[in-house]
């Protein structure tokens, strides 16, 4: 009984971890797209930045983006620098 259900939960982790690789290699392949202005879903040059957040200097910043075509809209978040002179700016 107990193999049983150590077998079924190493699948279900097993699975877990491989979806979340394939999420996170998809969403990166969309942002390489993004960055070159082109939506991922209908693949026209109509991405446009909406909203941009930032926790701070230094922090990461959370990026909106939205095709004006298809209104596929995507966030991500990037790291957002560094401040080696100690301001923001």
């Amino acid at each position: 009984m107990n193999f049983y259900l150590l077998f079924f939960l190493l699948i279900i982790i097993i699975g877990s971890v491989v979806s979340y690789i394939y999420f996170m290699r998809e969403k990166k392949e969309n942002l390489k797209a993004i960055e070159q202005g082109i939506c991922p879903k209908c693949h026209k040059p109509t991405m446009i930045l909406i909203d941009q957040r930032s926790t701070g200097c230094g922090g990461p910043k959370l990026l909106t983006f939205e095709c004006q075509e298809c209104q596929y809209v995507n966030s991500f978040n990037v790291n957002g620098g560094s401040c080696s002179s100690g301001r923001c700016g």
